[in-house]
């Protein structure tokens, strides 16, 4: 063992503190904590920075692409805008035997190569006084005895007065071994500090799985202290949608079936699976994205205005679109899987998917799925919901589209009208974040001939302030126990009762189609359109 773990252990002989580090000697009792006040933020006064109080986050499985590519740069952000207390606590936990020197140079190299705001020395030097690293494997009771000492040192030297939030970037099949660690070494006691967990999706493979992995969390966790990581809802233009919807009297008189023909919903990858074969294999698109991101935007697009913004009010409201949703009757024709083959992409021949390094030859993992969903409320009855989600694409978007019907008379003759499409009003989540309307012109110099216009809003253009990264956003509402953002228990189970038929149905109809990297995917995602009479818009 290593010099840093020897002083970790040692510290478990001092009782944490719960109060800054100013407080009386570790030999005096403990008394309950004294609630954090934040002397920069206004309380009625939303526009000001809100800053988290004292507190430590722990990352498990901190040595993966995700935690040093997006966590950790995230937290350093959080850090540079002064969004995180002086003494915050950084804590790794992984199978990697460094130090914390070690681990503080590692995060260091991440923050320099991945973080969105510049590298500043004083930052830094701020937020490595926090950072603390715990070997271990997740199974072994030594790990979290470390861990245990580990957050009473930094409860005594950096202030974090027992508020702690652990985040579980591990694979599913570990989070209830971690829970169950947590819990019997005490780490989990709501009255020494707030505790909360952070689970990252997919939340379960099924409804039966995601029933079960729920049980577990919640034997250590009450339901407000557990929070599920969707970065998409993280993401600034996905809660600009709700601004669109419910600060613009202009758009609600037409956002229902009596002028809304359809909705697209599409999350379109440029990329294949890349070194992700031991994840994705096995889960595949539908999985992966429609169940959480694709149906969360179907449901923020969809909902009636809630009462207010809190957290309660926006899940009911949600809630009640999912418990409306249905998939249709035919299968075959309203639904469709592809998996990508060799194809050119970006001027290259790249591998398809049954090529890729660690994908078994026979695998019936679909890289492109699409559903049709309708909704059973008087606002949406007639309206289909396409949702697409698809791998090798010939560009990387993500997009919510509203395709609004053909005005039911159009007194122009069809040369003058050629170039006419339908109305549509799209909200970008990514790239180029903003919203575009589609709609028919005027051409100059011509005696009326239509042709489609766009207009354009894009943030960059619009605001001066950089749009924060969506883990960002998230980390600082787990810390701060804002959880608007975060789907809830019963969102997740609504989800999966959705698509859980879908999956069995493909499950029953061998291999998935072949498509071609660099193409827009199979002919059956083409004809499931074609069949009510629509096409796929072309970001």
């Amino acid at each position: 063992m290593n010099s840093t773990h020897r002083s970790s252990a040692k510290s478990k002989q001092t009782p944490p503190a719960q109060s800054a580090p100013t407080s009386p000697a570790p030999s005096a009792p403990l008394t309950p904590p004294v609630p954090w006040v934040n002397p920069l933020i206004d309380p009625e006064d939303r526009r000001m920075p809100r800053i988290a109080g004292p507190c430590a986050l722990v990352f498990f499985g901190v040595s993966g692409d995700l935690s040093r590519k997006k966590l950790l740069p995230a937290v350093y952000d959080l850090a540079n805008r002064g969004l995180l207390p002086p003494g915050f606590g950084l804590v790794g936990v992984a199978r990697r035997d460094y130090t914390d020197a070690q681990f503080a140079e590692i995060v260091k190299q991440d923050v320099r190569e991945n973080a969105r705001t510049p590298f500043r020395e004083e930052t830094w030097k701020q937020l490595v006084t926090g950072i603390r690293f715990v070997w271990g494997d997740f199974d072994d009771e030594g790990t979290f005895k470390r861990l245990r000492s580990t957050l009473d040192e930094l409860d005594n030297r950096q202030g974090a007065d027992g508020n702690h939030a652990f985040y579980l970037s591990v694979p599913p099949r570990m989070f209830e071994v971690v829970v169950d660690q947590l819990e019997k070494f005490g780490m989990v006691d709501q009255s020494q500090g707030w505790k909360r967990v952070v689970i990252e999706k997919p939340f379960g493979h099924d409804l039966a799985s995601a029933k079960d992995l729920y049980r577990a969390v919640s034997k250590a966790f009450p339901p407000e202290s557990v929070f599920r990581i969707d970065h998409y809802l993280g993401k600034e233009t996905v809660q600009n949608l709700l601004a669109l919807r419910f600060a613009n009297q202009m758009f609600e008189p037409i956002w229902n079936n009596n002028y809304v023909g359809h909705v697209q919903i599409t999350m379109a990858e440029d990329i294949g699976i890349g070194g992700r074969a031991g994840y994705y294999d096995g889960i595949g698109a539908a999985r992966d994205v429609i169940q959480n991101h694709l149906l969360q935007l179907m449901a923020l697009t969809a909902m009636e205005e809630p009462n207010s913004f809190e957290a309660n009010q926006i899940s009911i409201e949600k809630q009640k679109i999912l418990a409306a949703a249905t998939t249709p009757r035919n299968l075959d024709i309203h639904t469709a899987r592809g998996q990508y083959a060799e194809g050119w992409q970006g001027g290259q021949l790249v591998p398809g998917y049954l090529q890729e390094k660690g994908i078994p030859a026979d695998s019936h993992t679909e890289t492109y799925a699409a559903i049709r969903v309708d909704l059973g409320t008087r606002r949406w009855a007639g309206v289909p919901f396409y949702l697409r989600a698809a791998k090798r694409m010939p560009r990387r978007v993500t997009e919510v589209a509203l395709v609004f019907k053909r005005a039911p008379h159009l007194p122009f003759t069809n040369t003058e009208t050629s170039e006419l499409g339908t109305n549509a009003l799209v909200m970008r989540i990514q790239p180029n974040e903003g919203v575009s309307m589609h709609f028919g012109a005027k051409a100059p110099a011509t005696a009326m001939e239509i042709r489609q216009v766009s207009m354009d809003f894009a943030y960059a253009d619009s605001f001066n302030e950089s749009i924060p990264e969506a883990y960002e956003r998230l980390i600082l509402d787990v810390l701060l126990g804002e959880p608007p953002l975060f789907p809830r228990q019963e969102e997740v189970e609504l989800s999966w009762q959705l698509l859980d038929p879908v999956l069995q149905h493909w499950a029953e109809q061998g291999p998935p189609e072949q498509y071609a990297s660099g193409t827009w995917g199979p002919n059956s995602g083409i004809d499931m359109l074609k069949h009510d009479g629509f096409t796929w818009r072309r970001p």
